[in-house]
């Protein structure tokens, strides 16, 4: 039986360093990308989860993408949406504010997510991410209005007053206490399936 076992750790040990080997020599013949450069615009970076590569960004942009689909928002092109307000308690200064914003799921529905989540819908979820590296986890059915009581939006406003920043967007809800999984700088949303 231990030979058993001391054969198989053997074969996993040297499967691992044929993998590491071989990601090590195709990064060696891939072209080094200027940093923080696109064709001439300027890029933030996120790490995508699927494959951990990078991915460029155009700065100040928010990608959201499902399965094969993706969509890339600015407070440029959000501002022609319908907004709606929200207001939520800060759990550290204990002053209430008022985003404004597009709900997260007028978003989503975009690119084909339901905004209904039940049977086997109740499997997806999102993962959200600030230009900060900061993620926080969403089930669909705490955004789906049909499901949840909670409000989520993108707000590019507080207290009346655009949002600054790097990305100026930040993500809110109206469930959590102390604004726990708000992220600013909102940079992407991945919309996910649990298996």
């Amino acid at each position: 039986m231990q030979m058993k076992v001391c054969r198989a750790i053997f074969l996993l040990t040297a499967f691992a360093a044929g993998t590491v080997a071989a990601m090590a020599q195709y990064k060696s013949l891939q072209p080094p990308a200027p940093e923080g450069e696109m064709n001439g615009m300027e890029t933030s970076k996120c790490k995508c989860m699927d494959h951990g590569m990078e991915s460029p960004v155009p700065a100040g942009t928010m990608r959201i993408t499902f399965g094969d689909k993706s969509a890339e928002w600015t407070p440029a092109t959000l501002a022609a949406l319908p907004h709606q307000s929200i207001t939520v308690v800060n759990g550290h200064t204990k002053e209430t504010l008022t985003f404004s914003g597009i709900p997260l799921i007028d978003l989503l529905t975009r690119l084909g997510v339901p905004d209904k989540s039940e049977g086997k819908l109740l499997r997806l979820y999102l993962v959200a991410e600030g230009a900060d590296g900061y993620k926080v986890v969403y089930s669909l059915a705490e955004i789906a209005p049909a499901v949840s009581h909670s409000t989520v939006i993108v707000a590019d406003a507080m207290n009346g007053k655009p949002l600054v920043g790097s990305v100026p967007l930040r993500l809110v809800n109206t469930s959590d206490k102390g604004l726990s999984r708000c992220v600013r700088n909102l940079m992407a949303v991945r919309v996910l399936t649990v298996e």
